[in-house]
């Protein structure tokens, strides 16, 4: 099994452009996986991509629009 890399709050923040505040939130909210190693939580990059991937949106379609039109206004 590979060693997984961890982040702080810090990194995570800065790489998810939001404040630390934010990030410990999530993590009390049980949104984002962390682990408290006593001087501060860190982050697995696994639970972060988890994270993220369960907060993707959903691809745009490229058709049917929200009043059932096309980019153009045509049905």
């Amino acid at each position: 099994m590979p060693q997984d890399q961890y982040q702080t709050v810090k990194e995570v923040a800065d790489r998810l452009k939001v404040a630390e505040a934010t990030v410990r939130h999530w993590i009390k909210v049980g949104q984002l996986r962390a682990i408290d190693i006593g001087k501060g939580w860190r982050i697995a990059n696994a639970d972060l991509n988890e994270f993220l991937r369960q907060h993707q949106t959903a691809p745009r379609q490229h058709s049917d629009g929200p009043n059932g039109l096309d980019a153009e206004g045509k049905p």
